[in-house]
């Protein structure tokens, strides 16, 4: 079955930088076919849906966190990784990996993600 194992979150002070590994197993085809993203959750607000990365490499953030974070991922490693420059108290909450539905299948909304992992803790102090 699918699994996503994320790693690499803790505690740093602002403006230090983190980052993230998400490990995938699993998939009925090549992980490269699959759209991966990172999303994040912190007490009391919404989800925010941080950064995707399609399967041709394109990518996508959110406003809060342009030229700060940078998505990638290793094909040949099945991994999805978030680099977190610059870190602000406000980044504080738990970081989840997710992949789209289907092999194929476009980031096009938090709705075509249908498998999480189990998250990584991120807390900045100030």
């Amino acid at each position: 079955q699918v699994q996503l194992v994320e790693s690499g979150g803790g505690s740093v002070q602002a403006g230090g930088s983190l980052r993230l590994s998400c490990a995938a197993s699993g998939f009925a085809y090549s992980y490269s076919r699959y759209c991966m993203g990172w999303f994040r959750q912190a007490p009391e607000k919404g989800r925010e849906d941080v950064a995707t990365i399609d399967s041709d490499g394109s990518t996508n953030y959110a406003d809060s966190v342009k030229g700060r974070f940078t998505i990638s991922r290793d094909n040949a490693k099945d991994t999805l990784y978030l680099q977190m420059n610059s870190l602000k108290p406000e980044d504080t909450a738990m970081y989840y990996c997710g992949r789209v539905r289907y092999a194929g299948a476009k980031c096009r909304s938090y709705s075509d993600f249908g498998y999480w992992g189990q998250g990584t803790q991120v807390t900045v102090s100030s």
